[in-house]
């Protein structure tokens, strides 16, 4: 049987897949919460302050954000994310489907935040400078833009070529390249008598390119961390590069 293989847009179709999910439902949610933790202290901001949780996914961390005393508002593209997310919604924390890439608000947040590798899936670097000028037109005066990605150095020296998981009796084959400046998984599995094939795309974005894509949208950085549990940087041993940086 041919499997159905996605090709344009590969994240408007993945990440609303269920399997998307079944795939990282075993993602460390404590890891997730200390990091929100560290980084809501790091921050600094007074109760009630605005946060936008920018690519938020299911809102785990918009919803840690709301539980410390913030007004959250978490953006995704994904429909089936927000519709999730929806039935977290309360008078301090509300969701709306997103593209990055668009103003959502002008001079209207104290902080944005973009988690866990949720960046760095476009083909074109203007689709990034978009992305990143369109988070600082949202920020305040001052305000702090968060943004958490993996150390391409490390992952690239360590990719895994292969390896296969079975979650809730799906086996899932994942194949790891590197090339065109992207980290790219294929992901296959079989269900319910259909095969799937999905590509799942990161852009190898190191800390100079950010530096360039920050300095584009006049945000300027003002601290590099490495970990989650912000460590200084290391581009040779840091497993995360997380850069703060204010407008």
């Amino acid at each position: 049987m041919e499997s159905k293989k996605v090709h344009h847009n590969w994240f408007a179709s993945w990440f609303d897949s269920p399997y998307y999910h079944i795939l990282y439902s075993n993602r460390d949610e404590d890891e997730a919460s200390d990091f929100v933790d560290e980084i809501s202290e790091y921050l600094n901001l007074k109760d009630g302050s605005k946060i936008l949780d920018i690519a938020c996914g299911k809102g785990r961390h918009s919803r840690h954000l709301n539980r410390l005393g913030y007004n959250v508002t978490g953006t995704d593209l994904s429909e089936e994310n927000i519709k999730y997310c929806r039935e977290y919604e309360n008078d301090s924390l509300h969701f709306f489907k997103h593209d990055m890439r668009r103003l959502f608000r002008i001079n209207y947040f104290d902080a944005a935040v973009n988690l866990f590798t949720s960046f760095g899936y476009f083909e074109h670097n203007r689709d990034d400078k978009m992305a990143i000028k369109a988070a600082a037109k949202g920020l305040k005066k001052n305000g702090k833009f968060v943004i958490d990605f993996m150390n391409v150095s490390k992952i690239a020296l360590n990719l895994v070529p292969q390896n296969k998981s079975t979650i809730e009796g799906i086996e899932f084959t994942i194949n790891r390249s590197a090339g065109n400046n992207f980290i790219t998984k294929n992901i296959q599995f079989s269900d319910n008598g259909h095969d799937y094939n999905f590509d799942e795309k990161v852009k190898m974005l190191t800390l100079n390119d950010f530096k360039e894509l920050f300095n584009h949208a006049s945000l300027k950085i003002v601290d590099i961390f490495g970990n989650y549990q912000l460590d200084a940087f290391d581009e040779k041993t840091s497993d995360r590069l997380i850069l703060v940086a204010s407008k």
